[in-house]
Parts: structure tokens; sequence; C-alpha cells
């Protein structure tokens, strides 16, 4: 008994010896920990608040670990540095956060997203410990609107102004333009282009092109110049020589028709790609007229067949095919629309809608004659393309020649494309003004086409 007692005894003796080691060993790990100084009776509490602030270099983030917000557009990503770089709305000024496992990323309805699911361009609400650049959560903003895949709208550049439906919206000096995953410039945008459209209230802070545009140009198609070509919905155009048009991408029914003749290709458009169609198969008949009776209100109104003043009174004779016809009235809202005629006799109803002119002039429909090569009439102004030099130039699809060269001026919208064999086309949307002098543009080098790229030139000779 006595025995068991001591061995009792002795293991609670060394179990206290192990406990005080113990202690002794973690305060001198804690001794260890922070640096000796000199001092008065403080000292202890000097060195547990300098322990408490000393920098490891080592901050454990989460979703409350920030310092900083943003309503911002995201505008770039580093994948090799797991970056993200984002625009300020206020300032105009770019900065860039890295982000990790810790960071939280959210659609606007506070859902967890990935990161591919928030694309550049998008407007977001952020937080951030801005003194370690670090990105805490990224949210698409709850404050925006957007509008996606849009057909129909009307981007003014010179006002700063884009209307979709009813509504009209401002452009800003921080509108961001993008174009599979880069920045472009505005004037790099076509009609034909489908867009989305991001802002918060009546400004538009972000552009971004959803499907592009590609060309078509015509092959063989000498017994259809001054016919016309529909492609799909989207385009209806007089044929002319050497015509190269910007088409948006996608699979359409082309229809060629001229003097009763022609007939329907399919053609498949894929961005910044350009495509031959050759139509020399198409049949070509002699040509059949009919008679057309127009009943056109007001009678006063101007009548314009593919750009010719008609007398409305009378009978008509027009060819078999497919005519542009254009109405005009003071007072009313002129009227622009296309007839085809395909029988010996026709009646066409022309009815103009009156508008009441509150001060504000009406812009008239333009009746103007195809462009040409190297106009020598000189008594008018004229839009001058000074750059890039040798390249080919088309407004609105017709060919104006090798640059630099020049063509008549008329106000409005309209499409200027560059081509050279070897090198990207590329197009500009201008907004021609209405003042009476010359302008002139000088646009950027055409880059060459890059070996393995699909910027290259296609061809269909699919019938139906």
């Amino acid at each position: 008994m006595r025995k068991g007692t001591e061995n009792k005894k002795t293991g609670i003796k060394n179990r206290k010896r192990a406990g005080i080691w113990i202690v002794v060993t973690l305060m001198s790990l804690t001794s260890c920990a922070v640096p000796f100084r000199g001092g008065g009776g403080g000292q202890e509490n000097d060195m547990s608040a300098e322990s408490s602030r000393a920098d490891t270099g080592f901050i454990v983030t989460n979703p409350s670990s920030f310092d900083s917000a943003d309503t911002a557009i995201y505008v770039d990503r580093d994948e090799k540095e797991n970056t993200v770089t984002f625009l300020n709305l206020d300032l105009g000024k770019r900065y860039t956060l890295s982000l990790d496992g810790t960071t939280g990323l959210y659609d606007r309805y506070g859902d967890a997203v990935s990161l591919e699911q928030i694309e550049l361009g998008d407007i977001v609400d952020i937080t951030f410990l801005k003194s370690k650049k670090h990105l805490t959560t990224m949210q698409l903003s709850v404050n925006s609107w957007s509008y996606t895949d849009v057909q129909w709208y009307e981007l003014d550049a010179l006002r700063g102004e884009v209307s979709i439906g009813p509504e009209t919206y401002k452009l800003t000096s921080n509108t961001q333009y993008l174009s599979e995953g880069r920045n472009v410039e505005i004037i790099d945008l076509n009609p034909a282009d489908v867009l989305s459209f991001q802002g918060i209230g009546n400004q538009i802070l972000s552009v971004r092109v959803e499907k592009g545009h590609g060309y078509l140009r015509l092959a063989n198609d000498e017994h259809f110049v001054g016919g016309w070509i529909e492609i799909g919905q989207s385009l209806i155009q007089r044929i002319t020589e050497d015509m190269l048009l910007l088409v948006p991408e996608g699979s359409y029914e082309v229809a060629i028709s001229n003097k009763g003749g022609g007939g329907i290709k399919n053609i498949v458009v894929r961005r910044n790609q350009e495509i031959t169609l050759d139509i020399g198969d198409l049949e070509v008949p002699e040509p059949q007229t009919g008679m057309v009776l127009f009943s056109v209100n007001p009678a006063s109104a101007e009548l314009y067949i593919d750009g010719s003043e008609i007398d409305a009174s009378v009978p008509v004779t027009l060819e078999y095919g497919l005519h542009q016809l254009i109405a005009r009235a003071e007072g009313y809202q002129s009227v622009t629309k296309y007839i085809r005629v395909a029988q010996e006799s026709a009646a066409v109803d022309v009815t103009l809608e009156s508008t009441d002119n509150s001060g504000e002039e009406e812009d008239e429909p333009t009746v103007t004659p195809t462009p040409g090569p190297d106009e020598t009439v000189t008594d008018y102004y004229r839009v001058h393309v000074d750059a890039p030099e040798g390249v080919e130039v088309y407004l609105d699809g017709n060919y104006v020649g090798i640059s630099p060269c020049s063509f008549r001026k008329y106000s409005g919208s309209h499409i200027i494309t560059l081509r050279k064999s070897g090198y990207e086309t590329r197009s500009y949307t201008v907004q021609v003004d209405k003042e009476e002098k010359d302008i002139s543009y000088s646009f950027a080098d055409l880059e060459k086409y890059v070996s393995g790229s699909s910027n290259t030139t296609g061809s269909s000779n699919s019938g139906k």
C-alpha cells in the first residue's frame, strides 16, 4: 500500500514539474517573439501593443475584409497575374486589384457566380482592401440597367446620343466600347452590328458588340448591275460595279434581281471575313416591263423611283424587278419603301402622314446618285480620304476609288470601308455634317492577315 502511495505521489510531482516546464517554455517563446526595448514601467504593455501591430504580411481576407467600395466598369483581366482592372466612373481612372479564392463573385441578385460569368464591360459594385490592392467582392451592379442583343437602335456620335426604342440615352467620356474582349472606338461600330448596352440613369457606360459584321462581294455580276440585291431582312441595295457590302454575321438567303431575272442563293457571313458570291449562273431573261399606276395622298407629293422624279398622275412603265420609291411633301412625313414589279399592270397606293411643324425642321430623305471613282465635277463640297494610301475605298458599299481619293459630300451617317488584298478589311461609321466646306479623314493603317487567321476571303456558289 505504501509503495503504491509513493508511486502515486511521485507521478503527481512529475506532472507538476512537467506543467511548470511547459509554462516556462511558453513564457520563453513569448519573450523571444517581441524584441526587447529598454524603458520604464510600461515595458510589458508596450511590448503587447507592438506585438498586436506587427505586420506579418499576411491577412486572412473574408467578405468583411475591405476598406473601400466603388461602382465601376470591369475593363480588363490578366489571367497570368490573377488581376482585374476597373474604370472609376467619377475620375475616369483605371486601377488594378488582385483576386484569389477568398474573393466573392455575385450576380445582381446576390447569387454566387464564376469570374467567367462576369463579362468585360459589365458595371459592377466592388469592395476591396486598398492597402493590399485585393478584391474582396464583385457583384453586377444593382443600380445599373442593360439592353442585350439590340438590333434596332440609332447611334449619333455627333450628339453623343443613342436611341433605343422610345428612350434616348447619353454617351459619356467614360463609355467603354468593346468587341471580342478588346476595347474599340465608337467609330468602329457599324449599324449592322448587334449591340448590348449597359448604363446607370440616362447614361450609357458600356457598349459591347455581340454580333459583328463581315463583307460580301459579287462575282460575274455584269448582267445584274443596276438591279437589286436583298440580303435576308437586313439589307436591300442597288447593285453597282465592284461593290463591297457590309453584312451582319449570320446565315442568309440572298435574292438577286434585275429586269425580271435573277435568283436566290445562300451564304454564311462570318465576323471580319470577306465572302465572294458568284452569280454568273443566274437567269438573265429579256427585259420585261409593266405599267404601274400610283395613287398618292396628298396629290402634291413628289414621287421618286430609283432616284428619278416621276409624274405620278400618269401610268409609269417600269422593268420587272425591285424598285426604290421615295415620296415627300411639305408638312408630311417622308416615305421610303420598295416595290416589286412582276406583272403587266399594277396599282400602288402611297399615303403620307401629316406631321406638326413645331419649329423643328424634318430631315428629308436624300436622293443621291451612286458615287463613282474620280468624279471630276467640283461645284460641290467633298469628303477626302487621305490615309492610309493605296487602299480601295467604299462608301456605303459602293466603290469610290484608291486612296487618297474623294467623293461628293452628303450629310448624315455613312460607312467608309477600306480594303487591300492581304490586309484586314476595316469599316468606320462617320457622321458627315451639313457645313458648307470639305472634310478630310485619315484612318489607321490596315493590319496584315495573320497566318492561320479566320479573317480570310471565302467564297460561296450555293444556289437553289
